[in-house]
């Protein structure tokens, strides 16, 4: 009789831990691989980003440009130089390589900057889903206060994202403290429980 009430005892306190165990398999995106990590250090231009072009005693060759859908940014005399995947130091030097090969300038000095980037989405169980300005070294929780915070109702551990990576959409996990990338569409799941 002891050892029949005991090995009752024993289902009875191994029942909560296997209810939560099932339960987490129920939890929205669990299944999803966590994405690499995104360093913001090493950022590199893409559609829709806003970049300023500084050339240095040229007037008509210092403006702001968008990168658009090709990837391209369409400068006055020098065409659709490719931008998409450089660092505005690449772009930079792609620009004064054309100067010099057109003969337009002799010695080009050209500086890039980033003037607007890329926007996120953030959908889901925020109180504010929309639309929002990506910031340098913005994280996930970063992004969900620029939303007005999660709701009652929202997994805070993670959230699901859509990330471009070259010409490839990947999915995956995004952590609290994971780096948001430009043109990240995330989204805040909600708790069954």
């Amino acid at each position: 009789m002891i050892c029949s009430w005991g090995s009752r005892v024993a289902r009875l306190t191994a029942l909560p831990g296997l209810l939560a165990a099932s339960l987490a398999g129920c939890t929205p995106g669990a299944n999803l691989p966590t994405l690499s990590a995104y360093d913001p250090h090493d950022y590199r231009l893409g559609q829709d980003d806003q970049i300023r072009v500084i050339t240095y005693g040229e007037a008509q060759l210092s403006a702001n440009f968008r990168v658009n859908d090709h990837g391209t940014v369409a400068v006055p005399l020098l065409g659709d130089l490719q931008a998409a995947g450089l660092t505005t130091t690449d772009f930079a030097a792609e620009m004064m390589s054309v100067l010099r090969e057109k003969k337009l300038l002799l010695h080009p000095s050209v500086s890039v900057e980033i003037a607007a980037y890329r926007p996120i989405a953030i959908l889901g169980e925020v109180s504010k889903p929309g639309q929002y300005p990506y910031q340098p070294t913005m994280t996930m929780l970063t992004a969900v206060a620029a939303a007005g915070g999660f709701t009652y109702r929202a997994v805070e551990m993670y959230a699901y994202v859509v990330r471009q990576e070259g010409d490839r959409a990947v999915v995956g996990r995004l952590l609290p403290q994971s780096y948001v990338k430009p043109g990240d569409v995330i989204k805040v799941y909600e708790r069954h429980f």
